[in-house]
């Protein structure tokens, strides 16, 4: 007789059967698989009933905390009345009217939206576009993207090809080609050259610097070949680099100069996470496209898009030119209804101006992490933070590889969830703790937060 799922021993059944994402599965064979039943606010609770704060929102993504009863009303409503049907050739109600919202949301004239499962998927997608669009336009020759060192852009062959972690890309080489790398944004690492007599670099110098790199690129491809620049609002991997002031600015001059797409990479960075409902609107510049996904639903059901430009969207709408790219799940109706529901939230109770009151308050308390030697950077914005940890303050010396599997893998990682908190302790680029809680987080939160994190990082160097 099969046990029933109550009395089976779900680590044993996870490690027998439930291969998990981005995980080292030796990891658990002699290791119970930590198993999350429950969330609450701002908590999830595991299958031995112990409480842990969610400090990166699942995975950035659980913006209006756990627990939504009318999330789930609304997907149960909509499963009621039309659970599956493609927008392939046809539409369903809440996917236009999902589609309208995230239109009158977006920035300019960002009027079209297509549908797909995830953030990678979104990428795939507006890379996808921005090639066909320049067929379609006359310039076949423009199909190679910029995208910056470090950042992460999905896991699909197109996306993970954009991706700027070389050994993330390794294992699936060779990828799609006509990606090529520029610097990112992490002023804390900057060039030695670029600093003045005191040591210091400024940032307005330096995010002048950073984008020229960017043209660099540009002219060293062609910008016949060019088709599009992705980036980030804040770059995630590598821990939170945001732009120096009049970045964005002057890459968009860039990118007009040179005929190439500007793409802003929002999986992340929309819905509330900086305090606007897109990073573009935090920083002021208007991108040709939007990739989103995560925050869309608070994660209470699977959906992306991507958000295009009238002018991009022009050719496809004349003639029999169809864009031959599509997914059975994009714009899924109890998605969408789950989508709208959650963007109600959003409205009603003011999530965008919580962070914008807030995320100083953020910021400060976890700058008083600062005291431990361990800790170099603090850095980010809104509510999504790095904190760049070190082995010497002074020099910014970083770990080796053997103290990054011994002191960040080995320990820290476990050290924080068996503290109380979940978050992301990683080293793509140099080793970081990750922090983006849910939108609703407050003070208290922020205050738990530092006073786990001090425990841990302190119990941490004890260790190097």
């Amino acid at each position: 007789m099969t046990a029933e799922p109550a009395q089976k021993d779900l680590s044993k059944t996870a490690y027998d059967h439930l291969w998990m994402h981005f995980t080292r599965m030796s990891s658990y064979e002699n290791s119970p698989v930590p198993t999350i039943v429950k969330g609450e606010g701002t908590y999830v609770w595991d299958d031995k009933g112990r409480k842990y704060l969610d400090g990166l929102a699942g995975l950035f993504v659980v913006q209006a905390g756990h627990g939504r009863e009318e999330l789930a009303e609304a997907a149960a409503k909509q499963a009621k009345e039309l659970a599956f049907f493609p927008v392939w050739s046809y539409a369903h109600p809440k996917a236009v009217e999902l589609a309208e919202r995230l239109a009158n949301y977006a920035p300019g004239d960002l009027n079209k939206v297509f549908f797909s499962t995830g953030g990678g998927e979104a990428v795939e997608t507006a890379w996808k576009l921005a090639k066909q669009y320049f067929k379609l336009t006359g310039k076949p020759t423009k199909y190679k993207v910029i995208s910056r060192a470090v950042a992460y852009h999905g896991t699909p062959q197109g996306a993970l090809s954009i991706t700027g972690l070389p050994g993330l890309k390794a294992p699936f080489e060779p990828l799609v080609p006509g990606t090529h790398k520029a610097p990112n944004t992490n002023i804390y690492r900057a060039p030695s050259f670029l600093a003045g007599p005191d040591g210091t670099v400024d940032p307005e110098a330096y995010g002048r610097w950073c984008a020229d790199e960017i043209e660099v690129a540009i002219l060293n491809e062609g910008p016949e070949t060019v088709a599009a620049v992705f980036v980030e609002p804040v770059q995630n991997a590598g821990g939170c680099f945001p732009p120096p002031p009049g970045y964005f600015q002057r890459l968009r001059e860039i990118c007009d100069r040179h005929d190439v797409l500007l793409v802003s990479d929002e999986v992340i960075c929309a819905f509330g996470r900086l305090g606007t409902m897109f990073g573009a609107d935090k920083f002021g510049y208007q991108p040709d496209m939007i990739t989103c996904a995560k925050g869309m639903t608070s994660g209470y059901s699977p959906i992306g898009a991507t958000i295009i430009s009238d002018r991009l969207a022009e050719p496809f709408y004349k003639g029999d030119n169809t864009f031959l790219h599509g997914y059975t799940f994009g714009g899924h109706p109890v998605s969408s209804a789950v989508a709208l529901a959650n963007l109600d939230i959003f409205e009603r109770e003011g999530l965008n101006q919580h962070v914008l009151d807030n995320e100083s308050k953020f910021l400060a308390t976890l700058n008083k992490l600062r005291d431990l030697p361990i800790v170099g950077d603090v850095r980010g914005n809104g509510y999504f933070y790095g904190i760049e940890l070190v082995k010497d303050k002074v020099t910014k010396e970083s770990f080796n590889d053997d103290e990054v599997e011994r002191v960040l893998y080995g320990f820290l990682s476990k050290a924080l969830f068996d503290n109380g908190l979940y978050c992301r302790a990683d080293d793509r680029g140099d080793p970081v703790v990750q922090l983006a809680p849910p939108l609703i987080s407050d003070q208290s939160t922020f205050d738990e937060i530092e006073q786990i994190l001090r425990t841990s990082l302190t119990d941490a160097w004890a260790k190097i």
